[in-house]
């Protein structure tokens, strides 16, 4: 249907008036300058809406794109498995007193609750190590007093889980003879109420790494490492042992190993007086 595009002129003789749009009938009670003002603003945000719906898609594209270079399951800083590789320079090494087989200690830790309420633990602290841990406790902790470490070490945040729920089970730790206590090991021994050494035990550390095999940006590794590093000290001042006993592994590789001498044990409080 045409409409005249000039509602207000006089109508010819014989013409007859043509019908408007109800649009147009509406528009009509605005000035020009009013709509288009009103037009402007529909354009500005279906302008920002276009833009928000690119914004995302850019951002799902970068989410993405940082998930392919992330480590696929374990995302969060561990301590190797396993102990690989030589002592630092200036360290003792009391690695000719070790008695439990490597093939032993490689495999998931397992407990085992001895005479006298001693609740041995042996093998690498892999991830869920502290959900078991706590499940053993929790059925047998009425009997154990102690914690026998002997362990490789392995995933931090277990190791520190652990750590804290001997703590509040107000339990001691020991390392016996021929026993080792390597990586993120110490930091479950530190837990104890009472924490003793044998002469004859191995008690190490070294650098903490990320598990998995992609490539991490190198800002995301640094940030990590920090963020690790101040956990660890919170974690050892909390459980009343000197953070400094930290820097020996900050010094040390992750393929090799500082074990701590019984001076160093004794002066960092990583075991307590008898």
């Amino acid at each position: 249907m045409n409409v005249d595009p000039r509602p207000d002129r006089p109508r010819l003789a014989g013409e007859t008036a043509r019908p408007r749009s109800l649009l147009l009938r509406y528009l009509s009670r605005f000035d020009d300058g009013e709509v288009i003002r009103w037009a402007f603003r529909g354009l500005l945000i279906g302008a920002i809406g276009v833009l928000s719906i690119d914004l995302y898609d850019l951002w799902r594209a970068n989410q993405m794109a940082e998930a392919r270079l992330a480590p696929p399951i374990e995302a969060s800083p561990v301590l190797p498995p396993a102990v690989e590789g030589g002592t630092q320079p200036n360290s003792s090494d009391p690695r000719p007193f070790l008695t439990t087989e490597s093939e032993a200690l490689r495999q998931p830790i397992r407990f085992t609750l001895e005479a006298g309420g001693v609740l041995k633990a042996t093998g690498s602290i892999e991830a869920g190590a502290a959900d078991r841990f706590a499940a053993e406790i929790a059925v047998r902790g009425e009997y154990v007093k102690t914690v026998a470490l002997d362990s490789p070490g392995g995933a931090l945040e277990d190791a520190m889980s652990m750590a804290r729920l001997i703590r509040e089970r107000g339990l001691s730790t020991e390392v016996s003879d021929g026993a080792l206590c390597a990586s993120s090991c110490p930091l479950v021994f530190a837990g104890g109420t009472h924490r003793r050494a044998g002469e004859k035990a191995a008690l190490g550390v070294h650098q903490f790494y990320a598990a998995g095999t992609e490539e991490i940006p190198a800002a995301q590794v640094m940030a990590d490492a920090q963020s690790t590093t101040a956990r660890i000290t919170r974690h050892l001042s909390s459980m009343d042992v000197d953070p400094a006993l930290w820097l020996h592994a900050l010094d040390t590789p992750p393929r090799a190993l500082y074990y701590f001498s019984r001076d160093e044990l004794a002066r960092f409080r990583l075991v307590t007086p008898d």
